[in-house]
């Protein structure tokens, strides 16, 4: 580890959880790189990731958003299709594409949404889709009749978060250059929101530690509010 890192990491009280203010202006003070860094929150959470019903995957709009704006394809009818492109979404696409999509497996996008009637269709791009996590559904919010919402919704700064295999969940919450009340109305939007997605079968402590860091930085623990 170089010198640099070392004093950062220094700056850190391990045994301590910082308050929100002081644990954002600490996590922008410490982000060792000299680029525009992400700052995730990793949320250490106390159910059992084997039980079905304790899986978490929610939604939140983050108010300021991400720093980093997300490949939006739409899969519609060809009524929608106007609505669709003026609301913002990079690509929209109909059977030709989705036969497209099937035959060569290539995506370009990061984030799929369609209209219920469309959903059908894209059965036969499941497998391409699924393994990436692009499939639409109605649990991200990606089905639904209301395309442009959608659309806006995801460009505005919507985010889907899920808990891995360990119990974690690691999401970006904005960019160092952001201002600190932007990352702490981020950070308390996601926190309100995984708070919200507590499933009623987990019993004990819900949310272990939370832990805030930038890229390349040191991990610091942050209050819940």
């Amino acid at each position: 580890m170089s010198k640099r890192m070392s004093a950062l990491r220094a700056k850190v009280d391990k045994t301590r959880v910082y308050p929100v203010d002081e644990a954002i202006a600490l996590v922008k003070e410490t982000s060792g790189v000299k680029f525009d860094a992400s700052i995730e929150v990793h949320a250490n959470l106390g159910i059992d990731p084997k039980k079905g019903e304790q899986q978490i995957r929610a939604t939140v709009v983050l108010p300021h958003g991400t720093g980093k704006s997300k490949t939006i394809a739409a899969f519609v009818g060809a009524e929608k299709e106007k609505e669709a492109k003026e609301a913002g979404a990079d690509f929209v696409y109909g059977e030709e594409e989705i036969k497209k999509i099937k035959d060569t497996s290539k995506i370009e996008f990061e984030v799929a949404v369609t209209t219920p009637d469309m959903m059908p269709k894209l059965a036969s791009i499941a497998k391409v889709l699924g393994p990436k996590g692009l499939m639409p559904s109605p649990k991200t919010e990606t089905v639904g009749p209301n395309i442009k919402k959608m659309i806006e919704e995801l460009k505005k700064g919507k985010i889907t978060f899920k808990n891995d295999d360990t119990s974690n969940i690691h999401q970006i919450i904005g960019k160092v250059s952001f201002t600190n009340d932007a990352l702490k109305e981020n950070y308390l939007a996601f926190v309100g929101a995984l708070n919200k997605a507590k499933p009623a079968t987990q019993k004990g402590t819900y949310i272990k530690t939370l832990v805030i860091t930038a890229s390349m930085g040191p991990s610091i623990k942050i209050a819940e509010k």
